[in-house]
């Protein structure tokens, strides 16, 4: 008779590992939903200004990820998430008194960057915690990894709400308080983070782009992962655009995102304990990734019949829910094989470079989408074609895992 593995309480470097992120996003998401507004209202830029900053964000951080992993590889994690943190809160006293447009790119271009260098750290952290949890007979790294995405989306939930309370003062306090969550990460890690986590050496830096470019498997994993990205950051392009067109304005979008977050606090550990602990990585994924084009095609479907008021929101709604269940399945199995993938020492590396590389395919997938949206084409045409993306990664997915 086979022995069931027993689940240990997680370590306690797990457990720090988790409540930051829980921290990470109740800091970012306090201001971050309320920046375009301020950028727009309270400072004056134009659309074209907003918009070209909200990019320079996403680019200092997501597409830094890779710098940011290698540099944890090299120093260790205790250094680079201090320095992260350390930034990220200059970065929020900076924006929250910048009016000039140089010094309100200056400070976006800080937080991106400090994300870009605590957020690998802390991910490949976690991951590699987790497998040796694994390891050691105490559970599945998938479990650990959801109740990372789990606390990720609490913090995603309860920053903006936060943020909305302190908007009635003003922006500076909003941005002071996500600074606040920041000092409070940034002691907490000073305190409690190990000098040196033990088993873990330094690696040299050089070396790194050759190896990634190297990694076939790593590279397709990569592609499937944007797919997944591409997807969920239809969230913002395509679906705003679904809901204006069901109901003359995007009021319900709020809605709509607090059912993705809500889902996945609520839902994340029951689909990862029966379903996800249970499928190989590559399985995972692809069930996954065949929810999110389902989620897709209900929009395409749908479309033809032109449902308006309370019934048109209902496609956007099986949308965000099948692409919320399939990112349940994708994004923990996706980082729990990472690892497995890895070279010796280079976690944080690749914990990186999923990101970045992904990113880059979600910042061109995005144009795309865009023009097709701004084609005058049927409704249904943009969303076939996002129906088409996750499918086609599925053939992507190395093989083995």
């Amino acid at each position: 008779m086979s022995r069931r593995p027993v689940r240990a309480p997680l370590t306690p470097l797990l457990r720090l590992l988790i409540l930051t992120q829980l921290a990470f996003n109740i800091g970012f998401f306090a201001v971050l939903p309320f920046l375009a507004q301020h950028l727009g209202g309270a400072v004056g830029m134009a659309g074209w200004l907003v918009g070209f900053v909200l990019g320079l964000r996403t680019f200092s951080q997501q597409g830094l990820f890779v710098v940011g992993g290698a540099l944890a590889d090299r120093y260790g994690t205790r250094p680079v998430v201090l320095t992260g943190c350390a930034l990220r809160i200059a970065g929020f006293g900076w924006l929250g008194w910048a009016e000039a447009t140089g010094a309100v790119i200056g400070a976006v271009l800080l937080i991106g960057f400090a994300a870009a260098l605590f957020s690998p750290a802390v991910e490949s952290e976690t991951a590699r915690q987790a497998v040796l949890w694994e390891r050691a007979g105490h559970g599945s790294r998938t479990r650990v990894l959801a109740l990372f995405t789990v606390a990720g989306q609490a913090g995603a939930f309860v920053g903006p709400l936060l943020g909305a309370l302190l908007l009635a003062v003003d922006f500076r306090t909003v941005c002071l308080a996500g600074a606040g969550v920041f000092v409070l990460v940034l002691a907490g890690h000073a305190w409690l983070l190990p000098q040196r986590v033990p088993g873990r050496e330094p690696v040299r830096f050089r070396g790194g782009a050759g190896l990634l470019l190297r990694d076939r498997r790593f590279l397709a994993l990569c592609c499937a992962y944007g797919a997944y990205l591409l997807a969920y950051n239809q969230l913002y392009l395509a679906l705003p655009a679904e809901v204006a067109r069901a109901t003359g304005s995007q009021r319900a979008l709020a809605w709509l995102f607090a059912l993705s977050s809500l889902l996945v606090v609520a839902a994340q550990l029951p689909v990862t304990h029966r379903v996800g602990e249970r499928l190989a990585p590559r399985t995972a994924m692809a069930a996954g990734l065949a929810l999110i084009a389902a989620g897709c095609a209900v929009v395409a479907v749908t479309a033809p019949a032109g449902w308006t008021g309370a019934a048109g929101l209902l496609p956007g709604a099986g949308f965000v829910v099948l692409l919320t269940l399939g990112q349940m399945l994708v994004a923990p199995a996706a980082r729990g094989w990472v690892p497995d993938l890895a070279e010796e020492g280079r976690l944080g590396l690749y914990t990186g470079a999923l990101s970045s590389v992904s990113g880059l395919i979600v910042l061109a997938g995005s144009a795309a989408t865009g023009l097709l949206l701004d084609a005058g084409l049927p409704v249904a045409v943009p969303w076939l074609a996002l129906a088409a993306v996750p499918l086609g990664a599925v053939l992507l997915l190395p093989r083995r895992g």
